[in-house]
């Protein structure tokens, strides 16, 4: 038996837990057998990352089915040959294979676009926890174990694997409450998202721990004694805030370390409710509160169960310090969060009400029914999980928590659907006010409405915050204003595809439409523009898909050669005298529809030359881009080349061009911000950036500049070369 499993299995043994020993040795032995003879890439025999997994869903006290299912969950995904889930059912029981399944990504399915297959998993792990928050509890262990050794994968998978952690696991462990998942996650996926920024805030984090280190000690001794004279005895613990945590607040608030209050923290655990208000008096009296820095989660908690008071307080050395106090229950529910509800006792659910605080899956599944669009669904998920709450009430006291830029319609529609679809206004704190009112924290909103109202407007698409809204506003069109909605579509789509080819006409249009709809499951063109109408579906998704018809139509409607494509993207009839677009003259001539080529981002002042592209106007390059070298050497293109000068006219203010700057230097801590600092100086602004680490160890910047011309791009190199640490500094990337 592997050495982890035989640990974990006396720790359980130990934990005098009422688990099913004999049935998680045989998932493991099972589990072991599948996976024989496959390796991670850190060289571990595969067997490791289950047990690691089972460990840790071990550690937030989940059942005997959720620590097999962790064994077993690469089993069907990996082992296809060898085991099924309806095997796993057979010999473990239905809820394990049922959390198995939820965990085995949409392999069956075969999707072109890697998006729309990422987000079918998503869809997929949410409806998986609806059945089973299980599920989500043991993908995060399985993520977490994952980031832990992330080290063992390529660079660029490091950088995607950390995104996506952070973006979609760590928000859904806030949102479920289990902070310890949740910064640990942060924090390594900052670490290889940002290295620099990492070890900066690290470092300041030891600098200024190391001064004041026997703070915390003594505030807890001091608070500890206080409590005690009072008959309240309690636990306390202190924390310095976690990496990921400083770094949100210095680099997205703009904050100086210096100005972030809650840098320390005090933790008081004591039995009752009582005892935490009665605690919060004893600490307002020992230390000076901070005014505007307490805050309630007992009387109003946060969605994700979180319950806690907490108090900023200035200790007796002059230091800022957060106080937070709950009782022990508060405690484990702000650690684990729904998971220290989520019990299995005989297959029955125990804990408080937890169908009600996972309503918001439910919601979101609901809204993406009425749309099945990728996009979508990705903005309604992520205002779901992502924002920070705004609690508002309503007139009776309810209290409503709603995203933060949330309007007084998306507080009307989480009321109820019927109240939304008959709003026609609304009053903040007793006053009427516009509908796109945001409310702020412990605003009462009343919601005005009337039984003429002729229902919502189109504009409060644009308007509202939340999916909920947005999808309750979209079913109202699609039920009441279904000829509305086909007009408004198909004068959308119309527009669109005329403007891409002004000689389309109406039939065209149609088979373009009905064969687009099809492969959407769209019966015909009519149902499309009628999704199109009420929002169902974003037109902007099916650009590509129609430039593609188009180009198709243009093939055979159109002259195909160089000089007739030449007139053709001709932008206007204009004299020389004139601009041309871009700052380019093509062959003598200026008012082409023009792109400039991102694989060598020319400037003025370089030799350049044109290309004609099917369709879509001149493409400019400098003249020794080597893609230009290559295509010349294609006799199929050598009509397409034409010649391109920049325009020369004094009395025009140069606009900015994009420029690519390849920085190496060391990878030493300050430098990214040296290098931004200089840029910034020379007032010179920063389009894109991004680092990377070579295998010298060294540090590679590739930086998106706004450049006028070459004089301009050789100053900014000659500043950047200046710089400390900087070993080179070059035109364009490498890849």
């Amino acid at each position: 038996m592997y050495v982890e499993m035989k640990n974990l299995l006396d720790h359980l043994e130990k934990s005098e837990r009422n688990l099913d020993l004999a049935k998680i040795t045989e998932a493991y032995y099972y589990a072991d057998a599948l996976h024989e003879g496959q390796m991670r890439l850190s060289g571990e025999p595969y067997i490791s990352h289950p047990v690691a997994v089972a460990k840790i869903v071990a550690e937030l006290g989940l059942d005997t089915d959720s620590i097999c299912a962790a064994l077993l969950h690469d089993t069907v995904e990996d082992c296809a040959d060898k085991t099924n889930l309806e095997t796993l059912a057979k010999m473990f029981g239905k809820d394990v294979a049922l959390l198995v399944d939820g965990l085995t990504k949409i392999i069956q399915v075969q999707i072109a676009d890697k998006e729309e297959a990422h987000i079918e998993n998503i869809r997929k792990m949410l409806l998986a926890m609806t059945k089973d928050i299980r599920v989500i509890f043991i993908k995060l262990c399985d993520r977490l174990h994952n980031m832990r050794t992330l080290s063992a994968k390529k660079e660029d998978r490091q950088r995607a694997i950390a995104l996506e952690t952070m973006y979609i696991y760590a928000p859904l462990a806030h949102r479920l409450g289990i902070q310890r998942i949740k910064q640990e996650l942060e924090n390594i996926s900052l670490y290889y998202l940002d290295n620099v920024g990492y070890q900066e805030v690290s470092e300041e984090i030891d600098k200024k721990f190391g001064r004041s280190g026997n703070f915390i000690e003594d505030a807890k001794a001091h608070i500890s004694g206080k409590l005690a004279e009072h008959g309240i005895f309690c636990q306390i613990e202190g924390r310095v805030k976690s990496v990921y945590s400083l770094y949100r607040k210095m680099y997205s608030q703009n904050k100086a370390f210096d100005e972030i209050y809650d840098f320390y923290a005090v933790r008081v655990i004591v039995d009752t409710e009582l005892e935490c208000y009665t605690a919060l008096g004893y600490v307002h009296e020992m230390f000076k509160s901070i005014p505007g820095r307490f805050k309630d989660y007992i009387s109003t908690p946060k969605p994700n169960l979180y319950r806690s008071l907490h108090t900023t307080v200035i200790g007796n050395s002059g230091i800022p310090f957060e106080v937070q106090i709950r009782t022990k229950q508060m405690h484990e529910e702000a650690q684990f969060g729904i998971a220290a509800h989520w019990k299995y006792k005989s297959g029955e659910k125990s804990g408080a009400n937890i169908d009600e605080k996972l309503r918001w899956i439910s919601q979101l599944l609901e809204s993406d029914e009425s749309t099945r669009d990728p996009d979508e669904f990705i903005h309604s998920f992520k205002t779901d999980i992502f924002h920070d709450e705004t609690f508002v009430f309503t007139p009776k006291g309810d209290v409503i928590s709603l995203p933060l830029g949330s309007t007084v319609i998306d507080f009307a529609y989480a009321i109820h659907s019927a109240v939304g679809n008959k709003m026609v206004g609304a009053k903040v704190n007793g006053v009427i006010v516009p509908i796109d009112r945001i409310p702020g924290n412990g605003d009462i909103i009343e919601i005005i409405t009337s039984g003429s109202s002729k229902g919502p407007s189109r504009d409060w698409l644009k308007i509202v915050k939340t999916g909920q809204a947005r999808s309750k506003i979209r079913q109202w069109f699609k039920k009441e204003s279904r000829a509305e909605n086909i007009e408004v579509g198909r004068n959308e789509v119309e527009r669109e595809m005329r403007r891409l080819y002004k000689q389309i006409t109406d039939a065209q249009i149609e088979e373009i439409i009905t064969g687009i709809a099809k492969k959407v499951s769209i019966q015909n063109a009519e149902d499309f523009y009628n999704t199109i109408g009420f929002g169902g579906l974003s037109l902007s998704r099916f650009i590509p898909k129609i430039k593609d018809e188009i180009e198709k139509l243009r093939a055979i409607d159109e002259p195909q050669t160089p000089e007739d494509e030449l007139a053709k993207v001709k932008l206007t009839t204009v004299s020389k005298r004139h601009r041309s677009a871009g700052g380019v003259i093509i062959d003598g001539d200026t008012g082409y529809q023009l792109k400039f080529a991102k694989c060598c981002n020319p400037l003025p002042g370089d030799r350049i030359v044109g290309f004609i592209t099917r369709g879509f106007g001149v493409s400019v390059h400098k003249a020794d881009c080597p893609n230009v070298i290559a295509s010349r050497g294609n006799d199929d293109n050598l009509g397409r080349w034409v010649r391109a000068e920049w325009e020369q006219n004094e009395s025009i203010q140069s606009p900015l061009y994009e420029a690519t700057i390849q920085i190496t230097a060391e990878d030493q801590i300050g430098v990214l911000a040296g290098i931004s600092m200089a840029l910034a100086d020379m007032k010179v602004s920063i389009t894109q950036i991004n680092t990377q680490t070579d295998k010298n160890g060294d540090v590679i910047i590739n930086i998106v500049v706004g450049c006028r011309n070459v004089s301009h791009y050789d100053s900014i190199v000659a500043r950047l070369r200046s710089l400390p640490k900087i070993i080179s500094v070059r035109r364009g990337f490498t890849h």
